[in-house]
């Protein structure tokens, strides 16, 4: 089969300055001729095995919400690195603990939106399609920041964007001109409502995934949002019963193969390698997850009998280990507001959890001390080290 026949067109145009360059106008999909799909299918096996083994898990945790919160905080970080964000998941959680008193960062700003649109996504699609009119939703709450002001945050672009370089005509890729824009979400949405269509669903999310890319809709947020919509999908198809398979640090440790694929499909039509890479990811993905699990699970169980066989265990001194599952970084103030206990009963129960060396103070201060619970977020942060400068 030729699948040269896969690839778009290129639409001449020219800047305000009278440069020219070819936007791009992606073919709709399916991919015509169709996919091979005997390449994929030792891989889907494989991929659907882990991803099943990984729900699994996530049924027999005994506080699932806490690997969740963490989870979903984890991606935002990593989906926002991918975009050049040097803010790290221990930033995100002091940004939370502190609020506005904390260093609060324009990039920790972005990673918490992030956050805000995950979780106004999976709540809107329990109610509506996956359709254009919630993905603008979605993409007003990732893009909810002074940062974003002037980048039409819910809405699709009226003007060319381009990705690399400096402008259009040094550009290493222009999507769609504006007046073309609603032709191809059109295509694009028919393509996620088309129930004739029967391709596995990691299938269509991979297609789905580089299609929006290759669109670039909004002016900005296009990568974070293409990626959430990979996890979106999933949850709506129930192939994962909590949204807990995200490939951001794969694609993150493999962002020079990942952009080489999104491109090589414009150029070359050759989906199936893309195809094949995506499904990786999955496999990869899933495996890792699951091993976070079991390392959380085995972290709860060795620090709960360190302060039941201390001789100092107490009601207060457990209901702020629970506390700090499922907020790893913490100060006095959060934990009496959130569990009511006196000041004097959570400073000695921290001091307690401090010399059974289960959590740390980092702030080295008298006052307005911070603790962390370090061996769990050790686990969770696994990957999101901020890039070096």
């Amino acid at each position: 089969m030729d699948i040269k026949q896969r690839v778009g067109r290129y639409l001449k145009s020219s800047s305000v300055g009278g440069e020219s360059y070819n936007a791009y106008i992606p073919q709709p999909l399916p991919p015509k001729p169709a996919l091979d799909m005997t390449a994929f299918y030792p891989l889907l096996d494989q991929a659907n095995t882990a991803i099943g083994r990984l729900d699994g898990m996530s049924m027999v945790l005994p506080e699932p919400s806490l690997f969740l919160y963490m989870y979903v905080r984890k991606e935002a970080v990593l989906s926002s690195q991918i975009e050049g964000t040097q803010s790290s998941l221990s930033d995100l959680l002091l940004l939370e603990t502190q609020g506005d008193s904390a260093a609060s960062l324009d990039d920790v700003k972005e990673v918490s939106c992030y956050v805000s649109a995950m979780y106004y996504g999976l709540k809107r699609v329990k109610k509506l399609p996956l359709s254009l009119r919630l993905i603008k939703e979605i993409h007003a709450q990732l893009m909810n920041n002074a940062r974003s002001g002037n980048k039409h945050p819910g809405e699709f672009r009226n003007s060319q964007n381009w990705i690399g370089g400096t402008r259009p005509g040094n550009a290493k890729f222009i999507p769609p001109p504006p007046e073309h824009l609603m032709e191809c979400l059109d295509n694009f949405e028919k393509f996620l409502h088309d129930d004739t269509l029967h391709l596995p669903i990691l299938i269509k999310a991979a297609l789905a995934h580089v299609q929006f890319e290759t669109i670039h809709p909004f002016l900005d947020g296009n990568g974070r949002l293409g990626r959430l919509l990979i996890t979106f999908m999933l949850c709506l198809e129930g192939i994962i019963k909590q949204p807990i398979l995200y490939l951001s640090l794969y694609l993150k440790s493999n962002r020079d193969a990942y952009y080489g694929h999104l491109q090589s499909v414009r150029e070359t039509g050759d989906w199936e390698s893309w195809i094949k890479f995506f499904l990786t990811g999955i496999i990869e993905t899933a495996q890792q997850a699951t091993e976070t699990a079991q390392s959380i699970i085995a972290l709860f169980a060795k620090d709960y009998s360190v302060i039941e066989n201390s001789g100092k265990s107490s009601a207060a001194i457990f209901t702020i280990y629970d506390y700090l599952k499922q907020y790893p970084i913490a100060n006095t103030k959060k934990i009496k507001e959130s569990i009511k206990l006196s000041l004097p009963t959570i400073l000695r129960s921290l001091a307690i959890l401090e010399n059974l060396k289960i959590i740390k103070e980092i702030t080295g201060k008298d006052r307005h001390k911070i603790f962390v619970y370090d061996q769990y977020l050790a686990i969770i942060n696994s990957g999101t080290e901020r890039s070096p400068n």
